[in-house]
């Protein structure tokens, strides 16, 4: 036994000293591996994703046996440039978005346009270009080797085919125990692709990125696939969903106008600010205050940002988890909530000060039921630019010149404003007169002006408060423009954020962090405390508010503090508006007792406990109540349920199929 023993260690030497190059890849490879979730998910030495990191790599690596020694360098550093650039962009990603990126993500690269600055200066650092480490210890090692003969030595050695099938072999074994400790949930999580983080804590970075390209490609031929599955979750959801009962709000609004602001990058905390003494958002906090006010509310958006919120808000469905709407799936036949106003002889239209065919909006419109699109220099004069396009205040301004004409020419209207302004990366600030520092008593005898204590001047997080100022003004001009034309009679506005503002926690730890921060609240009772993955996951509500001259000062006006997501703003609307939706998956907020807010990621959250579905842990809200695994599992299985049927209906466009009958035909050919 010793003597075998021995001759394997042997042969395992040899077999690593005419192996350098392959084993530099491997190791460089995989240690960028740990890196990347090192710096994300944080499981750096769990054995199931370095198993599956090396799986890949074994299986590259044996394809390389194929090429002349003295070739294999230019493939191994194809590869490794492949892999280092999966990790940064990712890194990058993640460090934004807490979630991976996505092949779906270049379909969208042309929306970029006007975003590279803020890529530039608020996304990448310095820390995300480690991996390009694995590069340079490739090519120093191939240097060194080539100095030494290496590859002439190696060629009278080295016999390709044998030592492909011999790799392939460890390969297999390695993805035998790989495969071994996998569960079930692993595997359906890995096929339906929604929860990246999970996918890269139990399947590693290059699992998951292989994962996602084949996942992208299918987009485009996935009808052919798992139609009758998808089917069947989409007839069982809504066999059981129970319509929603009528309360004190159903028809409130019936047969008004609207109006709604979709309010870009605004978060519900800028709401309970205030610097030296002046208020950040007085306009939207007097909306809030006299309308129907959502505090708890969240964005459900995904990769599509903008557009999911607008998709989402109309249709109550969840944004797509592979692709966007927007891009990918414009062409279904949605219900969304202007469809039916126009039964009911509605005009819609929206409005926006970037360019029409931005997020494909001046296609996509028309599938979800407007009649109109009026857009940059096609409708308006662009006499004054802020950040990507037309400031706010100008588009408010010649947008309701267009809304005279419009009023005037139809009894009933639905209309979206879609803002710009206070779009990342919030670099315009000189046109934003807001001081975000701390004014003192003393008086400086040079200026005469007040001394002031720096504090949030030139951080980004800075900025994107006096960008929120500016917004907020530009909302209260609107208002105050609207009444003075006679519009605000027979018209109710509906104001939603569309999503956070996309800045890191370093970013907000300046704020919450600082010695100056209760100074700043408007509600001194109101803290956050220290900024980690849960508080700025929670953090990231954004306002949602129904307001009419008919509900200030009456019963009407209220705070609503059930959590409300994106999704439930159709049904909501709905009940207010008298019309009923068939396909809402949504909520209407004036209905349940209990609601819960799922994310595209398969994270949930309710009054009493968010939890996050890639890590498995939670942080519970209510203290007071005493709550079971029962209630996490029960919501689990409710989010997995609500994402999966979502997706069935924009995949396989299952409205229009239930709508035509294709169903029965279904039924009929698997009699």
């Amino acid at each position: 036994m010793i003597k075998k023993l021995e001759k394997l260690i042997k042969k395992i030497k040899n077999y690593l000293k005419t192996n350098i190059l392959m084993c530099t890849f491997i190791i460089s490879t995989l240690i960028n591996g740990c890196l990347i979730r090192f710096f994300t998910v944080e499981n750096y030495f769990a054995i199931k994703p370095i198993l599956a990191d090396l799986v890949v790599l074994l299986i590259v690596t044996s394809f390389g046996y194929f090429i002349k020694p003295k070739h294999q360098f230019k493939y191994f550093l194809a590869w490794s440039i492949i892999f280092t650039l999966i990790c940064i962009i990712n890194a990058v990603y993640y460090s934004n978005y807490l979630s991976f990126a996505s092949l779906s993500l270049l379909k969208t690269a042309g929306e970029l346009g006007g975003y590279a600055d803020a890529v530039i200066k608020n996304i990448l650092e310095i820390k995300q270009l480690i991996y390009l480490w694995q590069i340079f210890a490739l090519c120093f090692v191939h240097i060194q080797l080539k100095r030494k003969r290496y590859y002439s030595r190696v060629k009278t050695i080295e016999k390709g085919k044998i030592r492909f099938l011999n790799m392939s072999v460890v390969a297999l074994i390695v993805l035998g125990f790989f495969v071994s400790m996998l569960t079930g949930t692993d595997i359906s999580r890995l096929n339906k692709q929604w929860n990246r983080s999970s996918i890269v804590m139990e399947f590693g970075i290059y699992i998951y990125q292989f994962n996602d390209v084949v996942s992208s490609i299918r987009t485009t031929v996935n009808e052919m696939f798992g139609y009758d599955e998808a089917y069947k979750t989409f007839r069982e959801y809504y066999d059981v969903k129970e319509e929603s009962e009528e309360n004190k709000y159903t028809n409130l609004f019936e047969g008004k106008n609207v109006i709604a602001i979709h309010a870009e990058s605004i978060q519900g905390f800028t709401m309970n600010l205030e610097f030296n003494g002046e208020e950040l958002t007085p306009n939207i906090n007097k909306l809030a205050s006299e309308g129907i006010y959502f505090s708890n509310f969240y964005s459900q958006e995904s990769v599509g940002n903008s557009s999911d919120s607008e998709f989402t808000s109309l249709s109550s469905l969840l944004p797509s988890s592979s692709g966007t709407v927007f891009m990918n799936y414009f062409n279904r036949n949605y219900e969304t909530i202007l469809k039916l106003l126009k039964e009911k002889e509605y005009y819609t239209f929206s409005m926006h000060g970037n360019k029409g065919d931005a997020w494909n909006r001046n296609v996509t419109y028309s599938y979800l039921g407007y009649d109109d699109f009026y857009y940059y220099t096609k409708d308006y004069e662009i006499d004054e630019t802020i950040g990507l396009g037309l400031s706010d205040k100008s588009f408010f301004k010649q947008s309701v010149e267009i809304i005279k004409e419009i009023d005037k020419e139809n009894k009933n209207w639905y209309g979206t404003l879609v803002m710009l302004t206070n779009h990342t990366p919030f670099s315009d600030i000189e046109k934003f007169d807001y001081s975000v520092d701390i004014m003192t008593d003393e008086i400086d005898p040079e200026t005469g002006e007040s001394v002031m204590i720096p504090w949030l001047e030139g951080t980004k997080i800075g900025n994107y408060l006096k960008s929120v100022h500016y917004a907020d003004e530009a909302i209260g001009e609107l208002i105050t423009m609207l009444e003075e034309e006679g519009l605000l009679e027979d018209t109710i506005i509906v104001l939603y954020g569309d999503h956070d503002c996309k800045l890191k926690q370093s970013e907000f730890r300046k704020l919450y962090d600082s010695e100056y921060y209760k100074s700043a609240l408007i509600d001194k009772e109101n803290t956050v405390g220290t900024i980690d993955d849960f508080t700025y996951e929670i953090n990231r509500e954004v306002p949602f508010i129904i307001w009419s001259p008919d509900t200030v000062d009456t019963k009407y006006n209220t705070e609503v503090e059930e959590v409300m997501g994106m999704i439930d703003i159709m049904p909501t609307l709905s009940n207010v508006l008298g019309i009923k939706p068939k396909y809402a998956l949504g909520n209407d907020m004036f209905s349940i007792d209990e609601n819960v807010v799922v994310f595209p990621d398969g994270n949930w959250i309710t009054n009493k406990l968010y939890y996050n579905s890639s890590k498995g842990t939670f942080r519970q809200l209510d203290l007071e109540t005493s709550i079971d695994m029962e209630y996490i599992d029960n919501y689990n299985k409710y989010a997995e349920n609500l994402i999966n049927v979502s997706n069935g209906i924009i995949t396989y466009d299952l409205i229009k199929a239930y709508e035509t009958g294709e169903e029965t035909v279904l039924e009929e050919n698997k009699g």
